[in-house]
This record gives C-alpha cells, sequence and structure tokens, in this order.
C-alpha cells in the first residue's frame, strides 16, 4: 500500500511544522493547512487517510470544517483545541470528529492516536482504495476531468464540482441544499433553480438520452444521485 496521508490543520505554522516532524518520522506524507478553508481544497485535490484540525481557526473553525468534511467523507477526524472544557470534546465529537485532544499535548501521545485510528480505517476495513469510475462514467481527479466512455466531457468549473461530488459518492444522495452548500460553499437560500439549471446542463453533456438518464437520477422529494 502506498505512503498514507496526514492533513495538519492549525492557523499555528510552529504548531503545524511541529507535528509534520513527528508525523514523517513515523514515515507518513504530509499535507498542511492553515484554516478550515484551505484544508477542504486540499481534500479536493488529494487523497487524505487522516485529518488533525484545530478548533480555533480564522476563515473557517474546526466544528464547522468538519460537518463539511463529513457529509462527503468518512476520513478519521482528531480535533485539537486549547479549550478542556467537557462541553467543547462533546461538542467536537458529535459533529464528527473521532478523538479530540487538548493543548498542550505531548507529540507522542498525537502520534499513538495516529497511528490508533489509521489501524482502525485502513488495517480493520473501514477504507477502500478509492474507485471513482462508474461503468461508462470516469472521474480524473488530478486532470480534473470527467470522461464518458473514455471520452472528456468539457464542463464548467461548477458543473465539474456537482460532478465530482456525486461521483465520489456514487450511490448517495445529495439533497438540494447539500449539492449548493457543498459546491458554492455558502448557506443554500432559493437554491431550487440554480442546482437544477446545472443539473440539466450536466446531463446534456453526460447522458446520451438526458430525459432518460443513465448515470444522473434524480430521487424525489429527496435531491439527485448518481447510479453505480
Amino acid at each position: 500500500m502506498k505512503k498514507l496521508t496526514v492533513l495538519v490543520t492549525d492557523d499555528d505554522q510552529d504548531i503545524r511544522d511541529g507535528i509534520e516532524i513527528y508525523l514523517k518520522n513515523e514515515g507518513y506524507h504530509v499535507l498542511k493547512a492553515a484554516d478550515g478553508l484551505e484544508a477542504i481544497k486540499l481534500l479536493e485535490e488529494n487523497e487524505v487517510h487522516l485529518i488533525i484540525l484545530d478548533i480555533m481557526m480564522p476563515n473557517m473553525d474546526g466544528i464547522t470544517a468538519t460537518f463539511k468534511i463529513r457529509a462527503v467523507r468518512n476520513i478519521p477526524i482528531i480535533m485539537l483545541s486549547a479549550k478542556a472544557e467537557q462541553s467543547d470534546k462533546i461538542h467536537g465529537l458529535s459533529v464528527g470528529a473521532d478523538d479530540y485532544i487538548t493543548k498542550p499535548f505531548h507529540p507522542l501521545e498525537l502520534m499513538a492516536r495516529v497511528k490508533s485510528q489509521l489501524r482502525r480505517y485502513v488495517d480493520l476495513g473501514e477504507y477502500d482504495e478509492p474507485s471513482e469510475q462508474v461503468i461508462g462514467l470516469e472521474l480524473d481527479v488530478a486532470a480534473r476531468e470527467v470522461r464518458v466512455e473514455g471520452e472528456p466531457v468539457k464542463l464548467t468549473p461548477t458543473e465539474y464540482k456537482i460532478t465530482e461530488l456525486l461521483l465520489k459518492n456514487a450511490g448517495r444522495v445529495f439533497s438540494i441544499s447539500e449539492i449548493y452548500e457543498l459546491v458554492w460553499n455558502e448557506q443554500a437560500y432559493n437554491a431550487e433553480n440554480i442546482v437544477a439549471v446545472h443539473i440539466r446542463k450536466i446531463r446534456e453533456k453526460i447522458e446520451v438520452d438526458p430525459k432518460n438518464p443513465r448515470f444522473l437520477k434524480v430521487v424525489w422529494g429527496l435531491g439527485y444521485k448518481i447510479e453505480k
């Protein structure tokens, strides 16, 4: 198996760099982000196996980032916080974090928790090597390209993001609000027409018969999905 990747997200560069040293000594590949927005962007562009995520950060805090990540990914998240109150720990775990460690912490304790979470995720079967190909429909994340029967499809950046979201989570139904908030990165308000127009355009580009779609399906009253 290839080297596992850990994403370290903290607005303190010294903390990011310090954790990176210990992770690299353990043989992990390391990505670093200064806030939740940067972390989510790196997650969209890279295969990540675990996230170390600070709670208090500018632009997007760790709680909000965890909520957004959990909408699309099941990778382990270890939260870091300067707050030791039980309520903060419960809040972090309730939105989807797998573990919680209070600053200041001993690096070896953090490494032990990283290994524990990765063992559960990778060795015990919760992680599958990614397969982003649905019969006839293929996603190339590196090239930011969608192909139908091997032929590239010209999508706008927004159309690509919607298709990428649905393809990475093939079979899962996303509501209109979820699609809007995850793709446009803002609260959904009167989003029905906006999303519907983009879905229609995507269908026209990836379906042989857009009125009888093979891939991009509507689940009435719930939302949209790409079927395997």
